[in-house]
């Protein structure tokens, strides 16, 4: 198949898949996912994907109705059935579908799980961003990985529309993270990351940098930094389970980062060499 769409169960072409007007999320959104590469039909970081998402499941009380491990078998199974080896796996459960719109839901409702698979490649190592920034006016549920991405969606429109790549969100004078990925400094040998709290979502990359980190001998803070920090990082790195490790280069066209190429690179290394063996045939 040239791509795949999964929806409880049955499986087709995704343009041709067809999902009731009675499913919560097109009412409210009301639904988690997950999302992330996949190299020769292996995915990344699945183990840490399976339990984030039913870590956000269990924040909204969505009955999910399938184990870790059955879910992992399911999209093991969906991978190999697209040609290409190199793809985007994403995954969501819903709440259910109801009959009526109801802002209040049945507790017992089965969740509806989809599944789509596109080709596409991660993000080249020799890729530099560029960012622009605006106010964080997100709710105080940033951990979960909820569908309710309206914020996002109007910041990823700002960063085309201002010819960058990237939207930094910040409260305030705090840098919290970016439209679609963490964003870390680097400071003086220090890599600099804003805590696991519900002002961000805890990333997969973001975790696997800061263990890289400890293994690389590297001082980790896990803490708050703010937008001046930020212009006056020595590197400025952006990551997400489709970019992995890559640095920021200007903000509204300041030149960013770029002081601390050795350290940069060392950590960039380690984590693109971790991918590449963890899903070599």
């Amino acid at each position: 198949m040239k791509n795949l769409g999964y929806y409880n169960g049955k499986i087709d072409l995704i343009e041709n898949m067809m999902i009731p007007m009675s499913d919560r999320s097109h009412w409210f959104g009301d639904g988690v996912y997950e999302a992330s590469s996949v190299r020769n039909h292996k995915i990344m970081a699945l183990d840490e994907h399976i339990n984030r998402f039913f870590n956000s499941a269990r924040l909204l009380k969505i009955k999910l109705g399938i184990t870790k491990e059955e879910l992992k078998k399911l999209l093991n199974e969906l991978v190999n059935k697209v040609d290409d080896s190199d793809c985007f796996l994403y995954w969501q459960a819903t709440r259910g579908a109801e009959g009526e719109r109801l802002h209040a839901y049945n507790p017992d409702l089965p969740a509806n799980l989809w599944v789509t698979i596109t080709p596409k490649k991660i993000t080249p190592k020799s890729k530099e961003f560029t960012l622009t920034h605006t106010e964080d006016t997100r709710f105080l549920h940033c951990n979960i990985k909820t569908l309710n991405l309206i914020p996002t969606v109007m910041a990823v429109g700002l960063a085309k529309e201002r010819g960058t790549n990237e939207t930094v969100f910040h409260r305030g004078n705090i840098v919290t993270e970016c439209a679609h990925s963490n964003i870390h400094i680097l400071k003086d040998g220090k890599f600099i990351t804003h805590p696991a709290d519900e002002y961000i979502l805890p990333g997969i990359a973001r975790m696997r940098l800061i263990r890289a980190c400890k293994t690389l001998g590297v001082p980790v803070e896990e803490r708050p930094f703010t937008m001046l920090e930020l212009a006056n990082a020595d590197e400025v790195i952006i990551s997400s389970s489709s970019v992995l490790c890559t640095h920021a280069i200007s903000l509204d066209g300041m030149e960013i980062g770029g002081k601390d190429p050795d350290l940069y690179h060392k950590l960039q290394d380690y984590i693109y060499d971790e991918w590449e063996a963890e899903t070599s045939k």
